[in-house]
C-alpha cells in the first residue's frame, strides 16, 4: 500500500498534471466567456428567425381528430447544440490562432538570435591581436 501512494504522489506532483489542472480552472473560466458569447450570438440569430427559439422546434406528427401528438422528433434542440459548438469552436480556434502567433514570433526571434553571430569576447580579441602580432614577427624575420 505504501508504495502505490509513493507512485500516486509521484504522479500528482509530476508538472504535466499540474499543467492539466491549471488548464482545467481556465477552462472553466472560459466556458463562462463562451457561454456569454453563445447567449448574445444566439440573441443575433433570433431577430433572424422572428425570435423563435430553437431549442423548441420539433416536428409532431399528429393522428386525425386528435389534439397531442404521437410522435415528436425535437430537432430544434440538436440544431442548437450544433450552433453552440460552432460557436465554441469558432471561439477556441480565435484563440489557438493567437497563441501560435504569438509562439511562431518567439520562434522566429530565437532563430534570428541563433543566426546572428555572437560577437568575439574581449579575450578572442585580445588573441586574435596577439596571433596577428606573431604572424608579423614571422614574416619579418623570415624575410
Amino acid at each position: 500500500m505504501k508504495k502505490f501512494w509513493a507512485e500516486f504522489k509521484e504522479f500528482a506532483v509530476r508538472g504535466n498534471v499540474i499543467d492539466m489542472a491549471v488548464g482545467l480552472v481556465i477552462g472553466s473560466a472560459f466556458t463562462k466567456i463562451v457561454t456569454s458569447v453563445v447567449n448574445m450570438v444566439m440573441s443575433v440569430v433570433g431577430l433572424f428567425t422572428s425570435a423563435v427559439d430553437l431549442s423548441t422546434l420539433a416536428l409532431e406528427l399528429y393522428r386525425a381528430g386528435e389534439a397531442e401528438p404521437y410522435f415528436s422528433l425535437p430537432y430544434g434542440a440538436f440544431l442548437q447544440s450544433i450552433l453552440e459548438f460552432l460557436i465554441l469552436a469558432l471561439s477556441v480556434f480565435s484563440v489557438l490562432k493567437v497563441l501560435n502567433r504569438f509562439h511562431r514570433k518567439k520562434e522566429a526571434e530565437k532563430k534570428e538570435a541563433e543566426k546572428a553571430p555572437a560577437e568575439p569576447s574581449k579575450e578572442e580579441l585580445l588573441l586574435t591581436e596577439i596571433r596577428d602580432l606573431l604572424k608579423e614577427q614571422e614574416k619579418l624575420a623570415g624575410a
